[in-house]
């Protein structure tokens, strides 16, 4: 049985409102609610069962099909998230709360970010996000733990430097793979001055959203021996089959 996760009324409200106030905020409310849906692992069908609802209204939202929800909804479908959540433990909970109440501000760059139940091959990882190598690895075979999907605009804008190491989550041994980009070079930038402070490094960078990455970035990793590979399959798809590989292997 999974031991339950003690949070105070007032943390678990903050979270509410924090969750509740991104939906209502964002252009794209729907996107935000299937995030947030699949942050804490719950399928539809769960979620709507547990708003007494059916599967295809929550895909319809998600998707854009229905108008934005209304508030009442909203708060219904936080309630509902966070109640599953407790009911399984609480730990994505608590670690939302650890970083809501400590001020620490990386994890608006992150997108997904989990460890691999077993080690998989570098050319595993780039077959099922349909990837290009660009600089190769100095090993044959190169052996990857997890890996972390960060926002590269929301990384250099909002993301303070001395805060880029907790990315890498319990291991280094993961792929850095950075969306919204534009020329491939900002993340290179940004991991050469994590460089700057500590020796940690990410056993490979990943460029999603560019055929080619423009000289400067290249050149980074090339110098700092750091593979490289871009890819430009469809962001969605790609946690889809990142959340399998490392169960399936």
């Amino acid at each position: 049985m999974l031991k339950i996760v003690w949070l105070s009324r007032g943390i678990l409200d903050e979270i509410c409102k924090y969750i509740a106030g991104e939906i209502v905020l964002s252009q794209d409310p729907g996107k935000v609610m299937r995030k947030w849906r699949e942050f804490f692992e719950i399928s539809q069908t769960d979620l709507a069962v547990r708003l007494g609802t059916s599967p295809s209204v929550i895909s319809d939202y998600e998707l854009g099909r229905r108008r934005s929800p209304g508030s009442q909804f909203i708060r219904r479908l936080v309630n509902a998230l966070i109640s599953i959540e407790l009911e399984r433990g609480g730990v994505r909970l608590q670690l939302l709360a650890r970083q809501l109440m400590s001020g620490e501000k990386y994890w608006i760059a992150i997108i997904d970010m989990r460890d691999f139940e077993k080690p998989i091959l570098l050319q595993d990882l780039v077959n099922v996000i349909q990837g290009m190598v660009i600089v190769e690895p100095e090993v044959k075979y190169l052996y990857i733990h997890g890996y972390t999907i960060v926002d590269s605009l929301k990384l250099v804008l909002e993301v303070p430097p001395q805060e880029y190491f907790k990315l890498y989550g319990s291991t280094t041994q993961r792929a850095a793979i950075f969306t919204n980009v534009k020329y491939g070079r900002s993340p290179l930038v940004a991991i050469k001055t994590l460089m700057a402070f500590s020796n940690l490094r990410p056993i490979v960078v990943i460029l999603h959203g560019i055929e080619k990455p423009d000289y400067l970035g290249i050149e980074i990793a090339k110098r700092e021996k750091i593979p490289l590979v871009v890819t430009n399959i469809q962001l969605e798809e790609m946690v889809k089959n990142l959340r399998k590989l490392g169960k399936e292997l």
